[in-house]
């Protein structure tokens, strides 16, 4: 039987596709081709490959063409910024990203800001950026997307409520907290980090807890409101005796925070995949525009 409790992010996300699938499905009949999603890696980063990896197939179940363009580690900038110059003109390609991190000896914030805002699925250059401050269309950061739909279509009433944001990073921490205050979504938002003081006080305030702060099981109960709907974004690899040698944390005590939440994602398999359906979101936004 289904946990109410738990936020399903594989089966909102399996839904999601199976929209998109019947879209392309249309552009196909049309005549249109399908969307095309590439990605962009530089070494040999395991969490990276893996998420690759896991585009790739999302790109498949959906009937999109997906393309990777892998470069050594010893890659210098200019190979980089080059593969990108080619991606942002070669008709092909409707959307691609750039894999982060990047090896250190590459400025990553030059190469993101290369990429043509038309094509930046992932919505990190200062144009979509800028779009999304104000409220306006844009290619909107795909973990923070991710977890704006989940939260509509868990029928989570976000209008009036105090949402806390733990974590302010340019990636999710920031833009969320952007996106759940604008007209439309109207939440009452707090954002906290490693120098905010009396954090368990601010975080028993939340209505809704979204923690993207990059530290195992960080959320222990007793910062949590009873009945407080919990967002974790965090993922930990944690070094274990097991087959694979590691296994997958959040940067909530699931366990614990789980008896006082009214709702709660687990990791894996909460905003994770969110963010893959996210970015194919975003894909067929760009082939659509350019068609």
């Amino acid at each position: 039987m289904a946990d109410n409790k738990i936020i399903d992010g594989k089966l909102i996300a399996d839904t999601i596709k199976k929209e998109i699938a019947a879209e392309v499905a249309g552009m196909i009949d049309k005549g249109e081709g399908a969307p095309h999603l590439a990605a962009v890696i530089v070494g040999e980063d395991g969490a990276s490959l893996t998420y690759v990896a896991s585009k790739e197939r999302a790109c498949r179940s959906v009937g999109m063409i997906s393309s990777v363009y892998r470069l050594s580690a010893k890659a210098s900038e200019e190979e980089v910024l080059n593969t990108i110059n080619f991606l942002n003109n070669d008709p092909e390609i409707d959307g691609f990203i750039v894999q982060l991190p990047m090896p250190k000896h590459i400025n990553e914030t030059k190469v993101i800001q290369s990429i043509s805002p038309d094509k930046d699925v992932d919505g990190f250059t200062l144009h979509n950026i800028g779009l999304m401050q104000l409220g306006e269309p844009c290619f909107l950061p795909a973990t923070p997307f991710g977890i704006l739909e989940m939260l509509k279509r868990s029928n989570v009433e976000v209008a009036g409520k105090h949402v806390v944001v733990l974590g302010r990073s340019n990636i999710v921490g920031t833009p969320i907290s952007v996106m759940l205050s604008r007209k439309g979504v109207d939440a009452t938002v707090s954002i906290c980090h490693s120098r905010t003081k009396n954090l368990e006080e601010i975080t028993r305030q939340a209505d809704i807890l979204v923690v993207a702060i990059g530290k195992p099981e960080f959320v222990k109960a007793d910062m949590v409101k009873e009945g407080a709907v919990v967002i974790d974004v965090g993922i930990n690899r944690i070094e274990d005796n097991s087959e694979k040698g590691y296994h997958i944390v959040g940067d909530v005590d699931y366990k614990e925070v789980y008896k006082k939440a009214s709702m709660i994602t687990p990791v894996p398999g909460g905003v994770g995949p969110m963010t893959i359906v996210s970015l194919l979101h975003n894909t067929l936004l760009a082939a659509k525009k350019r068609k």
